[in-house]
């Protein structure tokens, strides 16, 4: 039996997920979980690299322990976040987190140096005040010294493949969330970097998924005792969901659906309209050097932070529920306010947003979730009229993938407001994806429209009916 190995972490927990083919099929089997989330240090919000490469150290020794020793492995995280490294390979400074304030009023300043237009023209990345380009910028305004000592910037997954390998490689699909990667040339804006004044030998040759580092180091395979090839996945962990979509078609609109959603169209080229611009759609790059094109919606994470709030006291399934039981409840926001991204309380954000937009607070858990649900799915529709118009296609069929295609009740309400056939699955988007990319190196499929094919005749996907008679004309408003 051969096994591959995806190491997934997201912004709150992480899982080594081992891949098998069986008659035909895709399997997948959870071997090791483990919490993740920033860290308030110093008054700013910081990842603990050191406590997350023990982890992904502690599940390999699974693999050992249960004597399923994969082929190959790979590694997916959230993207924007790095590490700046010197010349005897230690990090330098804090490893930010994306929620952390620094940033603030950076993007503006930035654009004193490179206008707004002509950054989004060049790149195609959507303007959000967390982005690699305006961190570093921080950085630069902030702590100087430290940019001046940097030898080498790796996103977070091309520095746990270096601490396993000792070999450093940029991977393609997290460079591009950077904004500071051409379009045209899929490989650093050497001329934009220059411009803003950021040190060029930081910037490390971009490889594609697909590309194979190699072994463990020797260091590694005693400590964990065995060896295997790590290879660059997609690594940006939205590139590897998309990769796991289960449709053949080449126009399939999506929404990963997790921490963040992420909804949009697979394109060959990128569309860096003025338009495009005004309406904060990114490019960002995929498998096969395909163009992710769409927009970030809050997503589940405001559901995890209330969650959290009320002491973790209900399932998810539970608040789908709750929220479908309050049928007379009407509340809405809109999910991409500023007051979502990091507030010290979501529940109260929530009713404030609510009271200062003269609509009535939610008065139990179940009116509080409807708010969330709604709020998501309302946004979704006014996505996909976005979408259609941007690339002048219309779509029927939205594919959910990861774990918000588990939710039944925003299932629903994504099939009600958009108009559009809903089909959810499957749930472990991003890991499947990492393994396609390993199986396609394998040989076991011929290419990525084939391993999608085996998607769908490997996992339940549940299907959710578009209204009849439904309106495409009507206004979407987001109070």
């Amino acid at each position: 039996m051969k096994y591959f190995l995806a190491i997934d972490i997201g912004a709150s927990s992480g899982r080594h997920i081992l891949g098998h083919m069986d008659n035909g099929k895709i399997r997948l089997e959870e071997i090791y979980r483990f919490d993740n989330g920033m860290e308030n240090k110093d008054g700013h919000l910081v990842w603990d690299v050191e406590k997350l490469f023990t982890n992904i150290k502690e599940g390999l020794k699974v693999c050992k322990k249960i004597n399923k020793i994969p082929e190959t492995m790979g590694i997916d995280t959230w993207a924007v976040d790095y590490v700046l490294l010197d010349k005897e390979n230690n990090i330098i400074g804090k490893t930010y987190g994306y929620r952390d304030h620094r940033t603030d009023g950076v993007d503006e300043e930035t654009y004193n140096k490179v206008s707004e237009e002509k950054l989004y023209s060049r790149t195609g990345i959507q303007r959000q005040q967390f982005n690699t380009i305006f961190q570093l910028m921080a950085t630069k305004k902030d702590n100087p010294a430290e940019l001046d000592k940097a030898e080498a910037m790796l996103m977070l997954p091309d520095y746990f493949n270096f601490l396993l390998t000792g070999k450093m490689k940029q991977e393609y699909t997290n460079a591009t969330s950077t904004g500071l990667v051409n379009t045209d040339t899929d490989d650093w804006d050497e001329q934009l970097i220059e411009k803003l004044g950021l040190p060029n030998k930081i910037f490390k040759p971009i490889s594609v998924p697909g590309t194979m580092l190699g072994d463990f180091s020797e260091e590694i395979q005693k400590e964990i005792g065995f060896n295997t090839k790590v290879m660059l996945v997609a690594s940006h962990d939205t590139a590897s969901a998309v990769m796991s979509v289960p449709s053949k078609e080449d126009d399939t609109l999506y929404i990963s659906s997790g921490t963040w959603s992420l909804m949009g169209v697979e394109n060959k080229n990128a569309v860096t309209s003025e338009e495009a611009r005004k309406l904060n759609f990114t490019n960002e790059g995929g498998y096969e050097y395909r163009y992710r094109f769409l927009k970030n919606i809050m997503g589940l994470w405001m559901i995890q932070s209330v969650r959290h709030e009320l002491n973790d006291g209900f399932s998810f399934a539970q608040l789908c529920e709750l929220a479908e039981g309050e049928t007379e409840y009407e509340g809405i926001v809109d999910v991409n306010d500023e007051a979502f991204l990091a507030p010290k309380n979501m529940t109260e954000a929530i009713k404030k947003y609510l009271k200062d937009t003269n609509q009535q607070e939610p008065q139990t858990v179940g009116q509080l979730a409807k708010v969330i649900y709604r709020s998501l799915a309302i946004s979704y529709a006014k996505t996909l009229k976005e979408i259609e118009n941007l690339t002048g296609k219309e779509y029927d069929t939205i594919h959910i993938i990861g774990g918000g295609s588990k939710a039944d009740y925003l299932n629903k309400l994504t099939a009600r407001e958009t108009g559009c056939r809903v089909l959810a699955g499957p749930g472990e988007g991003t890991a499947l994806g990492n393994i396609l990319a390993q199986l396609i190196y394998d040989g076991e499929f011929y290419d990525l429209k084939y391993a999608r094919e085996c998607v769908k005749e490997s996992f339940d996907i549940k299907e959710y009916k578009e209204m009849e008679n439904y309106d495409k004309t009507r206004e979407i408003s987001i109070s």
